[in-house]
C-alpha cells in the first residue's frame, strides 16, 4: 500500500558535486597472482618438452595461487572473505556481471549476511549499507527505503529481475539468496517502475535455488519481546549429472514486538525448481507469504513549525483497533538457452495475487495537540510481468562485443474500496483507547472491491558494450523506450476516469565508461536516466485533466572501485536532476517546472582486509536543492526527507582465544533532515547502535550456531525519517536469539 491509500480522488496517492578527482594508494596486485602462475605453468611446460628433445633449460618455480572468496551456490557471483557481501549482481538487461565491469554502483549483500544478523525483512539487510535508510509507508505499516535521497516503494522492488510481483508491503527474507543494490538512475537497466519510484537507485532480490551440497538447515528463534519463529531451509540435487534440484523454505515467526501493544506475525513458503542442462537452464518458483500486524504504529504528519518530541522508543500511540492483513501468492516461470557459443536466450513470466484488508489511523499533531482518523482499506491486486530477449558476444577484429536485445511488459490492475471516519482527539504520549469511529466518507463494496486502476508497462531495450585493448576499456551505450498507460476508474461503479487516463512514452539511454587501471582497480562514469510517471493536472489548474509526459531524471556519475579478492572498495560522485510538478501561481497551469537537485558523494568499503576482521562500512554526502520552485520562493531549500550525510560502520571480529566465536558492532549515524519544503522544521540528527555475537561448534557432530543480535541497544527514541512529508518513529531495542543446525 505504498503507491496508493485509497481515499476519495485518490487525497493520500503520494506524488512523487562537482565532480573530484581522487586516487587510491598502495594498490595490491594480487590479481596478478592468476597471469603469473599461467606464465609459470607455460614455461614449465615449455621447459619441459625442451628437456624432452635434448635441449637445456632452467625450470621455473611453481607458483601457488589461493582464491580468497567464498563459494555460492549456482552461478551467482562469489563472495569476499566473510561471505557478507559479492563481488557481483544481477545487473537488468545487463544480466549477472562482476562489479569491477559494470559503470554503475552495486552492492549485492548475501543469504549468509542474512543469517547471521537474524534479519527478518530487506529493511534489516539494508541497514547495513551507508547510502540506504528505511521509513514506512504512507499511511500504513509497508516499508520504503531511500537512495541517494530518493524513494523507493517496497512493491518496486525487482524479484530476481521482474517488477510487480514482489510482495506489497514489506519482503520477509527466509527464501532470499541476495539482495542487489543500485544505487542511481536505472531506467535502462531495470525500466521504469510500476509504482514511480525508485529515482535514486533500486533494490532487486534474488531467490534460493538448489546447491551442489545437500542441505537440511533448521533454525529456531525469538525475541526478548515474545516472539516466537521457525525457519526450515531444505535443498537437493538429484540427477545422473545432478541436473534438476529443489529448495524449499518455510518460515513463521509470530507474537509481541518491542512496541507496546503491537502483535505481528509472518508466514513465508517458498519453493524453487530448477533444471541444469548443458544449454538449457529452467527455473520454477512459488512463493507465498501472510503478514498480519495488529496495533501497528504509523507515521505522524505535522502541521505548523512545532517540532514534536518523540515518544518513549516503546511507545505506541496507535489505537487498539488499528491492524493490517496481507497476503501475496507468486509464481514464476524462467528459462535460459544457449543457442550458440557465447550467445543466450532468455524468457520468463510471473504473476502475482495479492489480497489486502487494514483499518489505519494517522496522527496529525499541532502545538501541543494532535488528532486522528480512521481509514478502512480492501484491496486485491493481481500483476503479470514477462520478459524476453538474447545477450551475446562476438569479436570484430581488435574489439570485443557484449549486446543485449529484450522487451518486457508489466501489468498491474487494482481493485479497492475504503471507508474513512471524521477527526477525533488524541495524543502522542498520553494516548487514550477510541472507539471504533463510524464512517463518514466511503467508496466501493468491502466484500468485492471493484477495479479502480490499471497500470500497462512495456519497453525495447537494447545495447552493445564495446571492449577495447582486452577489455581493458569497455564502452556502453544503448538506450529504453518505455510506454507507460494509465487507467482509473470510479469506486465502486468500474466506470473509466478520462480525465485521469494517461498514455505517454519516453526514450531513456545510457552512456557507460569502465577503465581498468590495474586489474583490481577501475574507474568508471556514466550519463543514465530513471523514468517515472509525469501524472495529470489537477482540479483547478487551467489545463486539468492533461497528461504529462513521464519525468526524467539525468544523471551523470563517476567513481572508482577496489578489489583485493578478499576485500573491495568504491567511490563515486554524482548528480542527479529529477523534474519536479506544479501548477504554477501565476499561470494556473499544472506542468513540469521545478527541478530537485541531488550533488553527491558515497564511499564504501566491504570484505575481510584483515583475518578474523570483516567490515562493512561508508558514507554518503547529499548536497540536496530545491529550483525553479513556484515563485522561487523554495528555490535553494532542501527537499523533505534528505539527510546532508548518512555513515555506517559495521566491524567483526572472530575472537582467537575463543575457537568459534565471533562478536559484531554497528553503529548508524544520520545527519538532520527537513519535514518541510520551506525548511522550517527540522528533525534532528539520529545515531543507532546494534551489537551482535555467535558461537559456531558441532554437537552430535551437526554444524550449529547460537546467534543473538541486539538493535538500538540504547533503546534511544528518535524520529528515523521525514521522507514523504510525515515521521517516522525508530524501533525501540530489539533483541533476536536463534540456535541454527545442519542436519
Amino acid at each position: 500500500m505504498n503507491r496508493t491509500t485509497h481515499s476519495p480522488a485518490q487525497a493520500f496517492r503520494l506524488a512523487p558535486l562537482a565532480a573530484a578527482a581522487f586516487a587510491l594508494a598502495s594498490l595490491s596486485v594480487q590479481a596478478f597472482a592468476a597471469d603469473a602462475a599461467s606464465a609459470a605453468s607455460a614455461a614449465s611446460a615449455a621447459s619441459d618438452a625442451s628437456t624432452a628433445s635434448g635441449a637445456q633449460s632452467s625450470v621455473l618455480p611453481t607458483v601457488s595461487v589461493k582464491a580468497a572468496r567464498e563459494t555460492t551456490p549456482g552461478d551467482l557471483a562469489p563472495a569476499y572473505a566473510g561471505g557478507q557481501v559479492a563481488s557481483g549482481a544481477s545487473i537488468g538487461v545487463l544480466g549477472k556481471q562482476k562489479m569491477l565491469d559494470v559503470p554503475f554502483s552495486v552492492t549485492s549483500y548475501t543469504s549468509k549476511l542474512i543469517q547471521d544478523q537474524q534479519a527478518q525483512t530487506i529493511a534489516d539487510v539494508v541497514a547495513n549499507d551507508p547510502a540506504v535508510r528505511t521509513a514506512l509507508g504512507y499511511g500504513n505499516f509497508s516499508q520504503t527505503f531511500i537512495i541517494r535521497g530518493f524513494q523507493v516503494y517496497s512493491d518496486d522492488i525487482g524479484l530476481d529481475g521482474f517488477y510487480g510481483l514482489t510482495p506489497r508491503q514489506m519482503v520477509d527474507t527466509g527464501a532470499i539468496e541476495r539482495v542487489d543494490i543500485f544505487k542511481g538512475a536505472s531506467a535502462f537497466v531495470n525500466g521504469a517502475s510500476p509504482g514511480g519510484s525508485g529515482v535514486g537507485g533500486t533494490i532487486n532480490v534474488q531467490t534460493k535455488v538448489a546447491d551442489d551440497k545437500p542441505l537440511t538447515r533448521v533454525t529456531v528463534e525469538g525475541s526478548a519481546s515474545g516472539e516466537l519463529g521457525t525457519h526450515v531451509d531444505v535443498g537437493r540435487r538429484f540427477g545422473a549429472n545432478d541436473q534438476f534440484g529443489i529448495r524449499v523454505n518455510q518460515t513463521v515467526v509470530g507474537g509481541s514486538t518491542a512496541v507496546q501493544n503491537q502483535d505481528s506475525h509472518s508466514q513465508q513458503t517458498a519453493i524453487s525448481l530448477d533444471y541444469r542442462g548443458d544449454k538449457l537452464r529452467l527455473y520454477a518458483d512459488f512463493l507465498y507469504q501472510k503478514n498480519n500486524i495488529t496495533g501497528g504504529r504509523a507515521g505522524v504528519f505535522v502541521t505548523g513549525d512545532e517540532m514534536p518530541a518523540t515518544p518513549s522508543a516503546s511507545y505506541n500511540y496507535a489505537q487498539p483497533w488499528t491492524y493490517s492483513k496481507q497476503e501475496d501468492t507468486v509464481g514464476m516461470l524462467r528459462g535460459e538457452y544457449d543457442i550458440a557459443p557465447n550467445w543466450t536466450a532468455y524468457a520468463g513470466v510471473g504473476s502475482r495475487h495479492t489480497t489486502e484488508l487494514g483499518e489505519y489511523s494517522t496522527i496529525t499533531y499541532d502545538a501541543g495537540s494532535a488528532q486522528a482518523y480512521r481509514m478502512g482499506d480492501a484491496l486485491k491486486e493481481n500483476a503479470v510481468s514477462a520478459q524476453v530477449g538474447v545477450r551475446g558476444k562476438f569479436d570484430l577484429g581488435p574489439v570485443s562485443n557484449q549486446v543485449n536485445a529484450g522487451w518486457q511488459i508489466n501489468r498491474i490492475a487494482e481493485y479497492a474500496a475504503y471507508d474513512m471516519s471524521g477527526y477525533f482527539a488524541t495524543s502522542l504520549y498520553n494516548t487514550s483507547a477510541v472507539a471504533f469511529p463510524s464512517a463518514n466518507y466511503s467508496g466501493g463494496n468491502f466484500a468485492d472491491p471493484g477495479l479502480t486502476t490499471s497500470i500497462l508497462m512495456r519497453s525495447f531495450v537494447v545495447s552493445d558494450t564495446l571492449g577495447f585493448f582486452h577489455d581493458r576499456l569497455l564502452f556502453t551505450l544503448g538506450a529504453r523506450h518505455q510506454n507507460i498507460v494509465e487507467n482509473s476508474y470510479a469506486y465502486g461503479t468500474e466506470v473509466e476516469d478520462n480525465s485521469a487516463a494517461y498514455n505517454q512514452s519516453a526514450t531513456t539511454p545510457i552512456l557507460g565508461i569502465v577503465y581498468k587501471l590495474q586489474p583490481n582497480l577501475s574507474i568508471y562514469a556514466n550519463r543514465a536516466e530513471s523514468l517515472v510517471e509525469g501524472g495529470t493536472a489537477p482540479s483547478g489548474s487551467a489545463n486539468v485533466g492533461q497528461a504529462i509526459a513521464p519525468f526524467k531524471a539525468k544523471q551523470y556519475e563517476a567513481g572508482i572501485k577496489y578489489d583485493a579478492n578478499h576485500y573491495g572498495a568504491a567511490l563515486a560522485v554524482y548528480q542527479i536532476k529529477q523534474q519536479v510538478a506544479y501548477t504554477n501561481s501565476v499561470t494556473n497551469i499544472y506542468g513540469a517546472d521545478g527541478i530537485q537537485r541531488h550533488r553527491g558523494v558515497e564511499f564504501s568499503m566491504y570484505g575481510e582486509p584483515v583475518k578474523g576482521l570483516r567490515l562493512i562500512g561508508g558514507a554518503s554526502y547529499i548536497n540536496a536543492q530545491l529550483l525553479d520552485t513556484s515563485g522561487g520562493t523554495e528555490d535553494g531549500n532542501r527537499p523533505i526527507g534528505v539527510p546532508t550525510w548518512t555513515v555506517n560502520a559495521n566491524l567483526e571480529y572472530d575472537v582467537p582465544q575463543v575457537n568459534g566465536l565471533t562478536l559484531m558492532g554497528r553503529a548508524i549515524w544520520t545527519s538532520s533532515q527537513y519535514l518541510d519544503t520551506a525548511n522550517t522544521q527540522k528533525v534532528p540528527s539520529w545515531t543507532r547502535f546494534d551489537v551482535g555475537a555467535r558461537y559456531k561448534t558441532q554437537i552430535l557432530r551437526h554444524d550449529t550456531s547460537f546467534n543473538v543480535m541486539v538493535t538500538n541497544v540504547a533503546n534511544r527514541s528518535y524520529w528515523s525519517s521525514a521522507l514523504g512529508g510525515y515521521l517516522t518513529q525508530a524501533e525501540p531495542r530489539t533483541a533476536w536469539f536463534s540456535v541454527t543446525t545442519d542436519f
